[in-house]
């Protein structure tokens, strides 16, 4: 990798660690915490990637992205940002930077793209002209959406969603109740060059009579349609809904759909339309459940904890132990379970510290362990597990299963129960014995017992 790296961030260990990766990996750098000292270096003709933070003490490094822009086309220019919403990924898109990492980022993972970006000469466009209508310039009207998520799996959904919110492709929202599904699709349209037309939400019975489709296209105007859950919809409707797409003339509505069922699965079942479930998926976003971002659950609070100030609530705060039992909980409803648990603390707390106490009260009454996904069925852990034994009693023809059964079975459940738990904790075996609820010798013992293999994790900047 060679090549002139001009490096913005107000943070001197980060220059500091850019500085050092990218010289050892072959490139001059020219660092600084000033955009102004970056401005200058780009006019001068400086740099072949710029690596640029968003807040900065003089200025706002996506604002500053139009201006590299007319004055350099073609230069690449990759943002990270502590701003870990879909509106700065959205932003950092529409303001053509080349790529977006959030903060704390992989460093391998941004040699890896800084590597692309120096190789790959970019197309030369038109310096835009930002409007009123551009999204960067709308109010953040969405604000008040949990959209909001520095993880992996968040981070790549918001790229994905930037990079589709202006295409005409049919686009499929899947993912557990309460992720937020409707919230992706609204934002799709919102952030889109269809937002000053009509976002309708279609149910079942927009579908019936004779003039049920013609009157949904009509009132779309051409905006967005979304067809919320469309995998409990019967197979009339089905059938309705795609005579209507065919029927799209020019001028259509884009048409998105949000799925909580395996769609695959029901279709090969026989239970949706081959010819829907294709005309549907053009883009396929999955929304993930909460238990798969948990590092972006303290996040999610401090943001219906703010919410609730500004509406007037007292102003809360959750004690070190009371956020790790709000982490370790497997939150079945996700994202929406979690606001309105978070809801109810702040209503019902008398101090400002929301106690471990308070939130095991709160907690007590809700499920511990989530639906299985994909059987449909809504079954619980306990129920799988009765299923699974009843079915290797039935293998056995009507003769019981060797002696020792239980410590057998006990193994099954508690070696994936184990593993999982130190994957969660990152290695950490204090960390897991306590949400285990076990001694940690007695965790340790149960390690080489069942030959666990423990790996330790640390998170890179």
């Amino acid at each position: 990798m060679d090549g002139t790296v001009l490096v913005a961030d107000d943070d001197r260990t980060i220059r500091t660690v850019l500085t050092q990766a990218l010289t050892r990996a072959g490139c001059k750098v020219h660092a600084t915490s000033s955009l102004m000292t970056l401005m200058r270096w780009v006019e001068e003709g400086k740099g072949d990637l710029v690596i640029s933070d968003v807040i900065m003490p003089d200025g706002n490094g996506l604002e500053t992205l139009p201006q590299i822009t007319e004055k350099r086309p073609g230069l690449p220019v990759i943002i990270i940002s502590a701003q870990n919403t879909i509106m700065t990924a959205i932003q950092a898109t529409e303001k053509d930077a080349y790529d977006y990492l959030p903060k704390p980022f992989d460093l391998p993972d941004l040699m890896k793209r800084a590597a692309r970006a120096l190789d790959q000469k970019r197309r030369v466009q038109p310096p835009r002209t930002p409007t009123a209508d551009t999204p960067a310039a709308i109010p953040a009207q969405q604000e008040d959406l949990p959209l909001v998520g520095r993880t992996p799996a968040m981070q790549a959904l918001y790229r994905l969603v930037a990079r589709v919110m202006n295409t005409d492709l049919p686009v499929l929202v899947t993912g557990e109740s309460g992720t937020g599904k409707s919230l992706i699709a609204r934002a799709i349209h919102d952030f889109s060059d269809r937002r000053t037309l009509p976002f309708v939400v279609a149910t079942a019975a927009d579908m019936e009579g004779m003039d049920g489709p013609s009157a949904l296209v009509s009132r779309a105007r051409g905006g967005s349609i979304l067809f919320d859950e469309v995998g409990d919809l019967d197979e009339e409707a089905q059938a309705r809904i795609v005579r209507m797409l065919d029927a799209f003339g020019d001028s259509a509505p884009r048409v998105m759909a949000t799925s909580q069922r395996d769609l695959m699965e029901r279709m090969e079942a026989g239970q949706f339309r081959q010819d829907l479930f294709y005309r549907l998926g053009g883009v396929t976003l999955n929304v993930p459940s909460l238990r798969e971002r948990v590092d972006d659950i303290p996040l999610l609070s401090a943001h219906f904890l703010a919410r609730g100030e500004r509406d007037g609530l007292p102003l809360r705060r959750f004690s070190t132990e009371a956020m790790d039992l709000i982490r370790a909980y497997s939150w079945p409803g996700n994202v929406r379970q979690l606001e309105n648990t978070i809801k109810r603390l702040t209503v019902t707390g008398q101090s400002e510290e929301i106690t471990k106490a308070e939130v095991e009260m709160v907690l007590g009454n809700q499920p511990a362990i989530e639906p299985l996904m994909g059987g449909g069925s809504g079954d619980k852990l306990s129920a799988s597990v009765a299923k699974h034994l009843r079915r290797y009693f039935d293998l056995h023809g009507g003769v019981l299963p060797p002696a020792g059964l239980y410590n057998r079975i006990l193994r099954e459940v508690e070696t994936p129960l184990i593993e999982i738990a130190l994957d969660a904790t990152g290695g950490n075996q204090a960390k897991c014995a306590d949400l285990l609820g076990i001694n940690r010798n007695t965790l340790r013992k149960k390690i080489t017992d069942l030959d666990i293999r423990v790996t330790r994790r640390r998170k890179l900047m």
